[in-house]
């Protein structure tokens, strides 16, 4: 499936009181962590709608991601980011995120540090099928030519 739009939902600064670090007193404590999502998603059913239900629920979205980072309880902010990427993914219908998870309290001469990734949501088993099929294609043209 080609998709022509760039539609966003995002998140901006969500804020997540959760265990997050590699060191024994990080692993007893929670630490705040922001977190910045946006996720292309096809917001054309809503938009012409008007519709709650054909939207994307930023709101739901937001609770289930402080939920999964309060049960994640990574070591690393690499790990979590990927945990939440497939997670979205899992639930969600939406092709590519970009999420940010920040430690705005690890470093005391910085505002924040952490991670940024970029994922794309993985092909369809329908995708995949028509892939497969285009390739036999292309080895059965090559075998008659």
């Amino acid at each position: 499936m080609f998709h022509t739009q760039s539609d966003v939902v995002f998140i901006k600064g969500l804020k997540v009181d959760a265990v997050i670090g590699v060191f024994d007193w990080e692993r007893a404590i929670t630490q705040p962590l922001l977190i910045d999502i946006a996720l292309e998603t096809d917001i054309s059913h809503a938009a012409v709608s008007d519709d709650v239900s054909d939207a994307l629920s930023y709101k739901e979205v937001c609770d289930d991601v402080s939920e999964w980072c309060k049960e994640i309880q990574a070591k690393l902010l690499e790990h979590l980011a990927g945990q939440i990427s497939d997670k979205i993914f899992a639930k969600y219908d939406c092709q590519k995120i970009t999420l940010s998870i920040a430690k705005p309290t690890a470093i005391a001469q910085a505002d924040a540090v952490g991670v940024q990734i970029t994922r794309y949501a993985p092909a369809s088993t329908d995708e995949l099928a028509t892939k497969e099929d285009a390739k036999e294609v292309n080895v059965s043209q090559a075998d008659d030519a």
